[in-house]
């Protein structure tokens, strides 16, 4: 399922970090903006961004072929880090999270400095969206990456530690849900969807700056 909860960014206006977050929502997309102006209002608040990035963590991996893996923070040390968040049954995923996720990783594909990660946060639909799901959708969508499922203690959320471990701390609303962490381990967005082609001219501005 999806979730149209929307992102939030800092709440100061006066402070560096702020500026920096609504200049960045401004390049990644109108609808990040859009989240930004509901925060504003007092709506519910979502995301981390100027923290540091928590653990991202997953009961079960897969490498780029598909193959049983592990994953550890230490891979994604230094690098510019693409976190798609999905769930196998989310339309929204299928309709536009995979694709925009396809076209970032193929516009990077072979640069080191860029990392992406496909996590199966599960807080809903324990008996559909399953870790045997993640082969069938790195395939569907050609997805040369590393994928995880976290589901964390299989409870909804809403119940006592229910949800995905890592959604709980990067405080993430739904899915489909991107978050972008830049080389110093800072979160610098988090919310639905960024449009693609944004998100590819932002990081290779950042890289070429």
């Amino acid at each position: 399922m999806t979730s149209d909860n929307p992102h939030a960014p800092p709440a100061d206006p006066a402070s560096p970090g702020r500026r920096r977050v609504l200049a960045l929502l401004g390049a990644l997309g109108a609808a990040a903006w859009a989240g930004a102006s509901a925060k504003s209002q007092g709506t519910e608040r979502f995301g981390i961004v100027g923290q540091r990035a928590p653990t991202i963590e997953g009961s079960y991996w897969i490498d780029a072929d598909g193959e049983p893996t592990r994953f550890a923070m230490r891979e994604i040390e230094a690098r510019w880090v693409y976190l798609k968040c999905f769930q196998s049954w989310c339309p929204g995923c299928h309709r536009h999270g995979f694709p925009a996720l396809a076209s970032v990783s193929e516009a990077f594909a072979g640069d080191e400095r860029v990392a992406f990660i496909a996590l199966q946060t599960v807080f809903e639909g324990f008996d559909v969206n399953t870790r045997d799901k993640l082969r069938g959708i790195q395939d569907r969508y050609s997805l040369r990456m590393k994928m995880g499922h976290d589901a964390g203690p299989g409870r909804a959320v809403g119940e006592h530690g229910g949800g995905s471990s890592t959604m709980r701390r990067y405080r993430t609303g739904g899915t489909p849900w991107v978050v972008l962490i830049d080389p110093a381990g800072r979160v610098v967005y988090n919310g639905f969807n960024p449009d693609p082609g944004r998100v590819t001219g932002y990081l290779r501005g950042q890289l070429t700056a």
